[in-house]
């Protein structure tokens, strides 16, 4: 089968960027669980787009895993995102005081956990002591189940160890400013379990997050890897950034309920899409938002119930 992810070192050197743009979305082909939509052409290689809706399949991914239906950022999401039909599970990174990178969202414990204190204080076998699941049942009766009760707060490595090299990841550097070294340690991890190289294997992972620094850095240690820069505000900052971002990023990661909020947010899909940039918003819930985003052109979603996207997509297509 023919590669279907380039790197942005490939792309730099010449890859035609329509070409990648739809091979990178096509990734779902290889999961076997994107269905696709659209028949309008996309053309980001000449700086154009006929929008709003894309020539290719658009990816769906595991918010925390399908957060919506278990613990976010436990083995137990993570499966049901990989059954429900999710095309890559998202993981936010953390590290231990000892250095061991693990899946939390927050800085903290206190939310997902019934701990408290930083991540970055704590040690993994006291972080392994906590119980990461019964907070959900408590928050989401309707969802919950006695198995979540208990749950561990897994490390990354026993998240590659368990899903292994026919899974495709998500993974964002979080506050990386307060982890040094956590970008080195990532990619040791993703050279250890074969999930990077120039061969193909970048197509298991995407690397993503709110601090450039930290993606320069991650492709300075390796320039293979795709990088999507996140963006919280995009509607303070609009498209200024666009033609910096495209020097070292595939794509970008903006704030779905922000660009909602944005006079013109079709304006702005169209103008990222213009830049030769995917475009992978946060958190698109509801069917309406769903329906919202693939109307207005966007090449993939991050979702807590990816079952439902993938049902949006399907019936969309028909």
């Amino acid at each position: 089968m023919e590669n279907l992810f380039f790197s942005r070192k490939q792309i730099r050197e010449g890859m035609d960027m329509k070409k990648f743009v739809t091979y990178l979305a096509m990734s779902a082909a290889v999961m076997g669980g994107a269905s696709q939509i659209g028949t309008v052409q996309a053309d980001a290689a000449e700086g154009e787009a006929d929008l709003p809706f894309p020539d290719e399949r658009m990816l769906n991914i595991s918010h925390r895993g399908a957060s919506g239906y278990a613990p976010e950022h436990t083995i137990a999401a993570y499966e049901l995102g990989v059954e429900k039909k999710g095309d890559y599970i998202e993981v936010d990174l953390q590290m231990t005081k000892d250095g061991e990178l693990i899946a939390m969202h927050d800085e903290t414990v206190d939310r997902t956990t019934d701990g408290t204190g930083r991540v970055g204080e704590m040690t993994l076998e006291e972080i392994k002591q906590l119980d990461a699941g019964t907070w959900f049942n408590e928050q989401n009766p309707e969802m919950a189940k006695p198995e979540y009760a208990g749950l561990e707060v897994p490390t990354l490595r026993e998240i590659f160890e368990h899903f292994g090299k026919s899974k495709h990841y998500y993974i964002e550097t979080k506050s990386p400013d307060v982890y040094p070294g956590m970008e080195e340690k990532l990619n040791e991890l993703l050279e250890e379990y074969k999930l990077t190289g120039v061969n193909g294997r970048s197509s298991n992972v995407i690397i993503q997050s709110f601090s450039q620094e930290s993606l320069l850095k991650m492709n300075e240690i390796n320039p293979d890897l795709p990088l999507v820069q996140l963006i919280s505000r995009p509607d303070q900052e609009g498209t200024s950034r666009l033609d910096e971002i495209a020097e070292y990023a595939i794509g970008v990661g903006p704030s779905f309920s922000r660009i909602k909020q944005m006079e013109g947010g079709a304006d702005y899909i169209s103008k990222v899409r213009e830049k030769g940039l995917l475009i992978h918003p946060y958190t698109v819930n509801t069917e309406e938002d769903m329906l919202l985003a693939m109307q207005w052109g966007i090449t993939g979603v991050f979702t807590n119930y990816p079952d439902r996207f993938r049902q949006m997509l399907k019936d969309y297509n028909h």
